[in-house]
C-alpha cells in the first residue's frame, strides 16, 4: 500500500505510522520512504542554485509588498523540501481571515494573477507554479508535482489517487489525469474514507441467482 501525504499536512515520521504502508511519499514523492528507510530526496534551493534563489526572493518580497488585499499577516514566504509556498495574506492568519481571503481570492483571482506572474518572469529556471489549498501559491521545478512519486514505486497492477484539488492549476490536477492512475476526486477526509471503505473494506454483495 502507498500513501501520499500532501504538502499541508504535518506527518510524525514514526516506526508505527512506517509499519503501516510499504511507501510513505511526502511533498510529491521528494522525499520518501519505503519500508521506513528514507530512500530519495530532492531540495529546492539546491536546485535554484543561491543566486537564483535570492533574485527569486526578493522579486516575491516585493510583488507582496505592493500587493493589494484587505489583510497581511506575517510568513509570506515558506521554504520545504521541494517547494516554496507563498501566501499573499501570511500563513499567520486566523480561521477566519483563511476563509475571508479564499472567498475574496475566488473573486479577484489574486494568487492565479501571482501564479502567472511568477512563471512569467522565472519561467526560465524551469520552475511552475499550482494553486495550493485555501490562501497560497506552490512554486516548484517543473515535473516536481504530484506525478514525480509515480518513477518512484514499484509494478503495481493499479494505483489510486484521492485528490481535492483536481481542477487546471490546482496542485491534484496532473497527478488525477495521469494515464497510469485511477483518480477520484474528494471533498475532506472523511470523503477520501467513505471511498476507501465502500471500494476496498465493504463485504461484497451477493450475487443474484
Amino acid at each position: 500500500m502507498i500513501y501520499h501525504i500532501s504538502r499541508n499536512i504535518k506527518f510524525n515520521v514514526t516506526e508505527e505510522n512506517m509499519s503501516l504502508f510499504k511507501y510513505i511519499f511526502l511533498e510529491n514523492g521528494l522525499v520518501a520512504y519505503k519500508d521506513g528507510i528514507l530512500f530519495h530526496e530532492m531540495k529546492i534551493i539546491e536546485y535554484l542554485g543561491e543566486k537564483n534563489n535570492t533574485l527569486l526572493i526578493n522579486y516575491l518580497l516585493n510583488y507582496i509588498l505592493e500587493l493589494d488585499v484587505p489583510i497581511k499577516r506575517g510568513t509570506f514566504i515558506e521554504y520545504r523540501t521541494g517547494l516554496i509556498n507563498i501566501c499573499p495574506i501570511g500563513r499567520n492568519c486566523t480561521q477566519d481571515e483563511r476563509m475571508a481571503f479564499n472567498k475574496y481570492d475566488k473573486v479577484n483571482g489574486i494568487r492565479k494573477k501571482l501564479a502567472i506572474d511568477i512563471v512569467e518572469n522565472f519561467g526560465h529556471l524551469g520552475i511552475q507554479c499550482s494553486i495550493e489549498g485555501q490562501i497560497s501559491v506552490d512554486m516548484f521545478p517543473i515535473g516536481w508535482d504530484k506525478t514525480y512519486c509515480l518513477k518512484l514505486v514499484g509494478d503495481y497492477e493499479k494505483i489510486y489517487f484521492f485528490g481535492d484539488s483536481i481542477h487546471s492549476g490546482g496542485n491534484d490536477y496532473e497527478l488525477y489525469n495521469h494515464p497510469d492512475v485511477e483518480g477520484y476526486g474528494v471533498t475532506s477526509p472523511d470523503d477520501t474514507v467513505e471511498y476507501v471503505t465502500e471500494m476496498f473494506l465493504s463485504p461484497a454483495l451477493p450475487t443474484a441467482v
